[in-house]
């Protein structure tokens, strides 16, 4: 495996990827907007279209897409309160049906295919380097803001009670997100990248006692269902997006099973019904 420089350049994009999406991950679950995630990944479609019509990089399509479905969904949360959830549909709709006219343009040769459901023979040296940025600046990002991260997580008129300033926190995260978002979708696909986002999360959420644990969790959970993900992709031949998806959920059931258990374990009135 390790001989393709293929997948050489797909485990390395995934390293850093793997650690890259989960802390946009946090922040999104916490502030309950994770269907911003699945917004920008499906509208991410249109901007590969663009990209491969036009003729320019289809993931610097995706990244200013991303970035402007972000920043309108941002708006309509800040404008309409409670009308969250209609913005984030109706961008997701439009990304969906401008990816749909876009197809039917697209160049002979050319096809959204592979950013549908990922692919780890697509990936490039110039897509290692782009990941290993996005890495640092989201990494950075994670430390410098972690207080107002955390306060944000919260709640944002808890943020804004603290002294945060609110708007600027908001708007680097929506756009580190459309980048990371952009990028990953062309390893694990428009459809999928959303789970990577939530899932690692919610994995966290089992076992997590305090923010800051849940950082860690998560992070690790995201680089265990990325590699593994990968790797049963190259030696099953499937694609790399349901692979990671399949592990992450068949690793979210144990942790739900062994908690379950573990309560009634601990719970002296169900103690002994557990014991039977």
């Amino acid at each position: 495996m390790f001989e393709y420089d293929f997948m050489q350049r797909a485990l390395l994009a995934g390293i850093f990827l793997s650690l890259t999406i989960p802390l946009i991950g946090v922040v999104m679950v916490s502030r309950k907007t994770s269907m911003l995630g699945e917004a920008m990944s499906h509208v991410s479609l249109a901007g590969v279209g663009l990209g491969l019509v036009f003729g320019f990089s289809p993931v610097l399509g995706a990244v200013g897409v991303c970035i402007l479905a972000g920043l309108s969904i941002e708006r309509v949360r800040k404008r309409f309160l409670g009308y969250g959830d209609m913005a984030t549909a109706i961008v997701t709709s439009v990304g969906l049906g401008l990816a749909a006219i876009i197809s039917n343009f697209l160049p002979s040769g050319s096809s959204l295919e592979s950013y549908l459901f990922g692919s780890i023979a697509s990936v490039s040296l110039w897509d290692v380097i782009v990941s290993f940025v996005i890495f640092i600046l989201v990494g950075s990002y994670s430390i410098i803001y972690y207080t107002a991260l955390a306060n944000l997580a919260i709640s944002e008129s808890f943020a804004y009670i603290l002294g945060v300033n609110v708007k600027v926190v908001s708007t680097l995260y929506t756009i580190l997100a459309a980048l990371t978002v952009a990028m990953a979708a062309k390893m694990i696909g428009a459809l999928l990248v959303s789970s990577l986002i939530v899932l690692p999360v919610v994995s966290a959420l089992c076992l997590a006692k305090s923010y800051r644990s849940m950082l860690f969790l998560t992070t690790g959970f995201g680089m265990f269902y990325m590699m593994s993900g990968l790797v049963l992709s190259y030696y099953v031949e499937i694609s790399p997006g349901g692979a990671v998806v399949a592990i992450a959920l068949f690793s979210l059931g144990l942790l739900t099973l062994g908690r379950k258990n573990h309560q009634r374990l601990n719970n002296p009135t169900k103690r002994w019904f557990f014991l039977l």
